[in-house]
């Protein structure tokens, strides 16, 4: 799916501003693309862009309307209804990584069709997939895998694509999650692709290109991960890395949601990661560690990328905290 640009940002009656993290995250990695916010009756969310009506925007130039914010079951409120059809036939396509799904809304879909507009459902992917085959593509491809899942494996890889991008390298983010896709304003979100597809859907998102063309993979889940193990290994033979990344969150005791689940030990988690990696890529190597120290204090956080850095003899930053250089100037060695 390919989203149009420029957004306005949907916040609906966002309680907080945790409730508006999709669109907070969409401002932070693509801020030239948003033009406003809209705000219905008791929202509490501000991003501090201007305020817009369905009118205004559409005379801005906006061209999608991006749901920006979740609930409780990832349900699109019948209150939000008149909002959308009204995006909708001022001309806008509406976009959502929701997990209900505009296209099922009779009157959403009923606006669409008579706007000509387009629905996205990010969560639910558009195209026709394939199986991966795992054959040698030019190009090349760095994919963020994680001890855990939600430890930062989006934020890792946008922040390395900007580092290269201010370099002049030719980079390009791959998003797999339905955020991403909102960043990005395309990709497929793994986790809803049926398994035998997920390495083929890698494959497509990251095809051959340039030689000196590098695309930035946004990983998901984590191989140490009971839950979500399956969709790691399809993005590590689909994307046919020829980096890894490893990412990490030092403050957690258990893999999230598994309380008798450990953590696995960093040195564990790389090789396994590099030794699945090579089914398609026998060349990838490790290039760094990306550390989400955003619970630690700035001593702390350094002290600890110091530890990894050394037990791992692998540069270890924080990207958001402290840049990506490292792990950039690790890839260009």
């Amino acid at each position: 799916m390919q989203i149009a640009t420029p957004y306005l940002l949907f916040l609906g009656d966002a309680p907080d501003d945790l409730a508006a993290k999709t669109a907070r995250g969409i401002l932070h990695w693509r801020s030239r693309n948003c033009l406003g916010q809209i705000r219905l009756a008791g929202c509490n969310a501000d991003l501090g862009l201007p305020d817009m009506t369905i009118p205004e925007a559409a005379a801005a130039g906006v061209k999608s309307m991006v749901i920006g914010v979740a609930n409780a079951g990832g349900v699109i409120p019948d209150h939000w209804t008149d909002t959308i059809v009204e995006a909708l036939e001022a001309g806008l396509d509406v976009a959502s990584g929701l997990h209900h799904r505009l296209a099922d809304n009779p009157a959403i879909a009923d606006a669409a069709r008579r706007a000509g507009r387009s629905l996205f459902d990010v969560r639910h992917p558009r195209t026709n997939l394939t199986t991966g085959t795992g054959a040698k593509r030019p190009g090349k491809r760095l994919l963020t895998v994680g001890t855990d899942c939600s430890v930062g494996k989006m934020f890792a890889s946008l922040a390395i694509e900007a580092e290269m991008q201010a370099r002049g390298l030719k980079a390009d983010f791959r998003a797999t999650g339905q955020t991403g896709i909102l960043i990005a304003g395309s990709g497929i979100s793994v986790d809803a692709v049926v398994a035998d597809f997920i390495s083929g859907a890698a494959e497509m998102i990251s095809p051959a290109n340039d030689p000196d063309h590098w695309d930035i993979v946004e990983g998901q889940g984590s191989l140490f991960h009971p839950s979500f193990a399956g969709v790691s290994l399809g993005l590590l033979h689909g994307s046919q890395p020829d980096a890894l990344v490893l990412c990490h969150e030092p403050t957690r005791r258990h893999m999230r949601g598994l309380p008798h689940a450990p953590l696995p030990d960093l040195g564990d988690c790389l090789a396994a990661n590099l030794q699945a990696a090579r089914l398609t890529n026998p060349a990838v190597r490790a290039i760094g560690v990306a550390v989400n120290t955003s619970r630690l204090d700035d001593t702390a956080a350094r002290d600890c990328l110091a530890r990894i850095a050394d037990d791992l003899g692998l540069p270890a930053t924080d990207p958001v905290r402290y840049g990506a250089g490292p792990l950039v100037d690790a890839l260009e060695g």
